[in-house]
């Protein structure tokens, strides 16, 4: 493209990419209009696009289906994350709408963050935190990590970097994936068995899959059954990857040690959801990239993806054109 476009960020909120230094590297190529509060309606997200050629997608609370149809000028939309569950890629790719996503860039940091949870899971942290302020010296058995068996759901390069972080604490791992090979095993250090077999043997299970209909609820009431009496479930996911009531229900019934969770089905999650009925959980409000240093690659990550398109050279791309082509 050699005409000036129209760049959109269409609700930087909570504050993400405004303000980043790596805006600036798009002056050059069209004109940015950043919004810093989210879209109140559908009507109001599409009458911010209007004649927009890209957007800069930051939160997935801003999600685009079928109001693309309503924005005939889109050609690109770069998102500041791995997921694209907030895209419908079909109508993207029907629409020709290049879509580009960002695999692996944070990977060390989100799996810091979920190594973060297991530990706090594993030593029942926030539970005696809450003990200890209410007044109560509640002294318990906690868990330790070193020579438990950790299943990977998902081989990413999130699942691998968290078996490489599992392997130096003295942990042994198995996983799973839904393209297993021996390539693959030897590559990421992991052994790969059936799911079932997983999930019965794991002391700690960890989902790192991208959502699709295949991996939807993809743990739910049967799988959690199978899992060890006392095990630890880890999702850094996407929140529908697990059936949370079915968690709700393992949980309160004794049967799963504790849960750590970073995604949910809803989010903002609801101050009444009947999950927060457990004791033994951590939460966090899907933050796992939110350190300075992953925003940061996160938004450089974005920007450049916007930049490769405007070159003509499309880059990172999980939606094309019908042709395989960029317009």
């Amino acid at each position: 493209m050699s005409e000036r476009v129209k760049i959109l960020v269409p609700g930087d909120n909570p504050t993400q990419i405004g303000g980043s230094p790596h805006l600036e590297k798009l002056a050059s190529y069209g004109d940015l209009e950043l919004f810093t509060d989210t879209p109140a309606s559908a009507e109001e997200k599409v009458a911010r696009a209007e004649c927009a050629q890209v957007i800069i997608n930051t939160r997935g609370v801003v999600t685009w289906r079928e109001e693309m149809r309503m924005l005939p000028d889109l050609k690109m939309i770069a998102t500041c994350s791995i997921g694209t569950d907030m895209i419908d890629l079909n109508i993207a790719t029907e629409l020709g709408i290049v879509v580009s996503n960002q695999p692996g860039r944070t990977a060390p940091v989100v799996a810091e963050h979920m190594f973060g949870l297991m530990f706090a899971l594993s030593k029942r942290a926030y539970f005696q935190t809450a003990e200890l302020k209410a007044g109560r010296w509640t002294r318990m058995m906690n868990t330790m990590l070193q020579g438990k068996l950790l299943g990977v759901v998902g081989t990413g390069a999130i699942g691998v970097e968290m078996a490489r972080l599992a392997r130096a604490i003295g942990m042994e791992i198995v996983a799973w994936t839904f393209n297993p090979s021996d390539e693959r095993a030897k590559e990421y250090g992991v052994r790969f068995v059936e799911l079932d077999e997983l999930l019965q043997m794991s002391d700690v299970v960890s989902l790192h899959v991208k959502l699709t209909e295949d991996s939807r609820h993809l743990v739910g009431v049967r799988e959690l059954a199978l899992m060890k009496e006392g095990a630890l479930l880890l999702n850094g996911a996407r929140g529908d990857v697990l059936d949370i009531d079915a968690l709700r229900e393992s949980l309160l019934a004794g049967h799963l040690g504790g849960a750590g969770l970073d995604v949910f089905p809803e989010e903002p999650l609801p101050t009444d959801h009947p999950i927060l009925d457990c004791e033994q959980l951590v939460l966090t409000p899907h933050a796992a990239d939110q350190t300075l240093e992953g925003v940061n690659l996160l938004n450089e990550g974005a920007v450049d993806n916007v930049i490769a398109f405007l070159e003509g050279r499309p880059q990172n791309n999980v939606a094309v054109g019908r042709d395989g082509t960029v317009d």
